[in-house]
């Protein structure tokens, strides 16, 4: 059996920091307009509403346009636009010359007066979505306007996070869930071939070594991504910073093995549920480690880790059953 030390060792030469490091310099811009003094406060908000240091490259990743003159814009970087208006500006607002840009367009309505509302997810590419909020604030913004923002990123979370404070919970969260499914997808398949007579004869060992490189890799390249997404350079120090969260890991995918091993057919969602909720807990606690200076405590790590291996064992149990149609 591997030990942890060797797993770790082969999972760290299959990994590289030079990725990490590209994706915390893309480039992106998110597009302002609408309200003057409402698109100064949200400004401020991303940039200095948090008491921490932003790279000096921020301030140019948020261009104030005219609506009016919006189709004109040319760039491939442009992620989003924000409508920052006051309660009856969007009856008369031009939104609809924006749409011709195929970007989201998120918005913002400030009223003080309302309770907070919001869409169930992100607007398409070229729709506009109303968010209302009573203010414009992190914690106002951080429920769904923070998330579905990131979620239209892709591709460039770590450099939106790296530049804006505000917004690095929402896009840790938004890597964590993106590993985790990788690491359920990848113990899920491995489990498979343990299970399909001859060929998890031949190949079970190899599988199951094989996943447990592949799942440390993700969880070795999330914890630099979160870190990158705080700042922090991309490297194996920092990441050693982390090893009592990855030291939990270790233990929770040597139990998957186990249940794969004695319980049939259900151990494969048992062992994608464990990967799963494993790297939920090394994502968090990743992120809890940079928000708040120290780790969480074992009662912390663990109550997360049994809620999101609940969750996960429905749909490990639904990726077996496509992977099963799939393989017929």
């Amino acid at each position: 059996m591997t030990s942890a030390g060797e797993l770790f060792h082969l999972a760290r030469k299959s990994v590289g920091a030079t990725n990490v490091r590209t994706d915390a310099q893309k480039p992106f811009r998110f597009l302002l307009c609408g309200d003057p003094a409402l698109l100064a406060d949200f400004r401020a908000l991303l940039l200095f509403g948090h008491g921490l240091e932003v790279p000096l490259d921020a301030p140019a990743t948020l261009e104030t346009i005219d609506p009016a003159r919006g189709t004109t814009i040319v760039g491939s970087n442009a992620r989003a636009v924000v409508f920052l208006a006051r309660p009856g500006d969007l009856a008369g607002a031009r939104l609809d010359l924006l749409q011709a840009l195929r970007l989201p367009i998120f918005a913002l309505v400030v009223d003080s007066s309302a309770l907070a509302t919001h869409p169930p997810g992100p607007p398409l590419p070229g729709t506009v979505a109303e968010y209302v909020v009573p203010s414009i604030d992190r914690e106002t913004l951080r429920s769904r306007f923070f998330p579905h923002l990131i979620e239209c990123c892709k591709g460039v979370e770590v450099a939106v996070g790296r530049r804006f404070p505000p917004l690095r919970e929402a896009v840790a969260a938004k890597l964590t869930r993106g590993a985790a499914s990788s690491a359920l997808k990848v113990a899920v398949a491995s489990a498979i071939v343990d299970h399909v007579p001859v060929l998890g004869l031949v190949l079970g060992a190899v599988a199951s070594a094989g996943d447990m490189v592949a799942i440390t890799g993700i969880q070795i390249v999330l914890m630099m991504q979160i870190g990158a997404t705080y700042g922090k350079d991309p490297d194996m120090q920092h990441v050693w910073e982390l090893l009592p969260v990855v030291g939990g890991g270790f233990g929770w995918r040597a139990l998957s093995r186990e249940l794969a091993g004695f319980v049939p057919v259900a151990g494969i969602a048992i062992k994608g549920a464990i990967s799963y909720a494993g790297t939920i807990v090394v994502g968090e606690g990743a992120a809890f480690y940079y928000e708040h200076g120290r780790h969480m405590t074992s009662t912390q790590a663990t109550q997360l880790y049994e809620e999101k291996k609940r969750n996960a064992m429905l749909y490990a149990r639904e990726t077996f059953d496509r992977l099963k149609r799939f393989g017929k």
